[in-house]
């Protein structure tokens, strides 16, 4: 199998700056989203450190391996933001942060906040990570309605992000991938703006080097007021018609056997 990506971000039609950062490199077998909070230049500079550090990365082949650099790499990350905002006197620089790893025929979610990867999957549309978000959590206790929680005022708190807390607390969800999987990475301007069934409808109705754009512009045409960031990635058999995208990579056999760490909830609320 290969992977055909594309990625787009945009300031949006309202923010003054763009603190969103992505990374799309099918040559590492890694995709990444990234919504800075903090602030002008403390934002930017919080996940343009994440998409930096983690493009820096030899990316192992063994999976459980490659897992372990990610995790390092953004519990270091976490460790220089918390001193950041100490020198600058800041209550947080930080970011939040969605990775797809994938190896072989099995492929890995990392997490921490509201950024969420989705996969198209035969006909259908799954939302692979769960918001680290305060409506999230109220709606997972029976509080709020999912159609309450898009309008709360306090929706765009999350509880969980890169340089929140001293300890980084991550999120992973590994699974098996298929010819014809397209994967959806994107910060949460996008989802504030369409419903699943817009973004499935563009996903299944575009070519895959026209997906990140596609669904940029949708969210531009609802007055996008955020950051929006889109990384599409499709999978494909070597030799398929790769559908439009420039950028491909194969994707090297992965190990018959992986271990992959286990993580724990936070309980920080921020503000991106």
């Amino acid at each position: 199998m290969i992977c055909t990506s594309a990625a787009r971000t945009d300031v949006g039609m309202v923010r003054q700056h763009n603190e969103d950062a992505c990374m799309a490199r099918p040559d590492l077998g890694i995709w990444v989203v990234a919504d800075g909070m903090g602030g002008h230049a403390a934002g930017d500079l919080a996940s343009g450190m994440i998409v930096e550090r983690l493009g820096e990365l030899s990316m192992e082949p063994r999976l459980s391996h490659a897992i372990d650099e990610i995790e390092t790499v953004l519990e270091d990350v976490n460790t220089a933001l918390r001193e950041l905002a100490a020198s600058r006197e800041a209550s947080t620089i930080g970011s939040t942060v969605v990775t797809l790893l994938i190896r072989g025929a099995h492929a890995v979610c990392l997490w921490a906040g509201d950024s969420r990867a989705y996969r198209v999957r035969d006909g259908q549309l799954e939302q692979l990570t769960q918001d680290h978000a305060l409506v999230a959590d109220l709606v997972d206790r029976g509080v709020l309605t999912a159609e309450q929680a898009t309008n709360h005022p306090q929706s765009n708190l999350v509880t969980r992000a890169v340089g929140a807390a001293d300890a980084l607390k991550l999120d992973l969800e590994i699974f098996t991938i298929a010819p014809g999987d397209q994967f959806i990475l994107c910060s949460d301007g996008l989802d504030k703006e369409l419903a699943d069934y817009e973004i499935y409808d563009t996903v299944v109705n575009h070519r895959a080097a026209e997906v990140a754009d596609a669904l940029v512009e949708l969210a531009l045409s609802r007055g996008s007021r955020d950051n929006v960031t889109v990384v599409a990635v499709a999978v494909h058999n070597n030799g398929d018609e790769p559908n439009g995208s420039d950028e491909v990579s194969d994707i090297e056999p992965a190990d018959s056997e992986e271990t992959v760490p286990g993580f724990t909830a936070g309980a920080n609320r921020l503000d991106n």
